[in-house]
């Protein structure tokens, strides 16, 4: 009743204006109707009524628009619950199809394929004989987007070209974006612990974690605060804060340091490859509407833009650190069945190998897959074929 009074109404002020009247839109305010005196004194309320009479009106659409409600604690919380539970179902489906594979692998054996580039035989050729049989290696993998890419049409990082090398699936557990003081922080730690504990979803321990971590935990914005401004008389070396990137690495490796330790207690024949990152560029390149993580430091330190051969060498140094620590954790007399990739230096320091700042290009992905594929092989020498 009151809705179709409210309709008869709105037709009559149609009718005598000719032109229908504007809704107040939801969640918005109209000015008040007296403003204060244009000199002197004023209240808050004053002052907000003042602005608002300066503002520039809006038009019905762009009322419309202002009453779509802002980011709230709740709205935030909710969306953040949402992500969390995705992934959550992302997990749970490559854990039942890695464990529905490996049974399958392990019931009837397995065995790599015909190299691509092999073909189908022509008429007359000696039809090529079926790859050797061998036990699949049991791998996951936990780490950053160096293993889980997600850009679409690109192949993935390099996780899934090191499988097809395998011929053997990997559970990857890997996040892109991850940072080794989440991978280790309360609810992933849980995960690790878990997969450890109980072992591979097709029986048996685990052979072999592959682990990616610590190039997000000193890139992007933390970044420049162990960057010094740009000097031109100084060496690379010089322009970082070496106690501020030293306590930065040394949070990363409390992480890799509890990983070894957890591995310790609970599958202690599992062995524990790390890598290294080649030595990115920071040409200010990102990807998918994220980045750039290194350039943003750069300009803010004063670096020079149009020769990134300075911030290049700070890179360099910063990454040639982070290896020194690996390979150190690695090499321990104490430590057991952990082993370090070394990949600096595998890419040429050219924009064509890498697909941004931090990612190699498809070809570059493929030379790191190869880098694992021959620790591996040098690590399991009758298993992997």
């Amino acid at each position: 009743m009151a809705i179709t009074a409210k309709r008869k109404s709105t037709k009559a002020a149609t009718r005598k204006t000719g032109k229908a009247p504007v809704r107040k839109a939801a969640g918005t305010r109209a000015a008040p109707k007296a403003l204060p005196p244009p000199t002197g004194p004023v209240t808050l309320a004053e002052a907000k009524a003042l602005v608002l009479a300066k503002q520039p009106k809006l038009t019905t659409k762009a009322l419309r628009r202002a009453a779509v409600p802002a980011a709230s604690p709740g709205t935030v919380g909710a969306e953040r619950e949402k992500l969390k539970q995705e992934r959550s179902k992302e997990l749970a489906r490559r854990l039942r199809e890695y464990k529905a594979t490996m049974a399958i692998m392990k019931k009837r054996g397995a065995r790599r394929p015909q190299p691509k580039a092999a073909g189908k035989p022509k008429r007359g050729e000696p039809v090529p004989k079926r790859g050797e049989s061998f036990a699949p290696l049991q791998i996951f993998a936990e780490g950053d987007s160096w293993f889980d890419y997600p850009v679409p049409f690109f192949g993935g990082g390099i996780i899934p070209r090191l499988e097809e090398r395998l011929g053997v699936p990997i559970l990857n557990l890997a996040k892109a974006g991850d940072e080794v003081r989440y991978m280790l922080g309360v609810e992933e730690r849980t995960l690790l612990a878990e997969m450890f504990r109980i072992g591979c979803p097709a029986g048996g321990p685990w052979d072999v974690l592959l682990f990616s971590g610590g190039g997000n935990d000193i890139v992007d914005n933390p970044m420049a605060l162990w960057v010094k401004d740009f000097d031109p008389s100084i060496p690379p070396a010089a322009h970082m804060h070496p106690t501020r990137f030293a306590t930065a690495l040394q949070l990363v490796r409390a992480g890799y340091d509890d990983l070894i330790a957890m591995r310790d207690r609970l599958s202690p024949t599992t062995h524990l490859v790390f890598q290294g990152y080649d030595f990115a560029l920071p040409d200010g390149r990102g990807i998918c509407h994220l980045g750039p993580w290194l350039k943003p430091t750069f300009d803010l330190r004063g670096f020079p833009t149009a020769d990134i051969s300075a911030a290049k060498a700070v890179v360099k140094v910063m990454l040639e650190e982070f290896a020194k620590m690996l390979n150190e954790l690695a090499t321990a007399p104490t430590v057991q069945n952990v082993s370090f990739i070394n990949g600096q230096g595998t890419l040429l320091p050219q924009k064509s190998s890498w697909h941004n700042e931090l990612h190699p290009s498809r070809s570059g992905f493929e030379a790191f897959a190869d880098l694992f594929y021959a620790k591996l092989k040098a690590l399991f020498p009758n298993r992997v074929v």
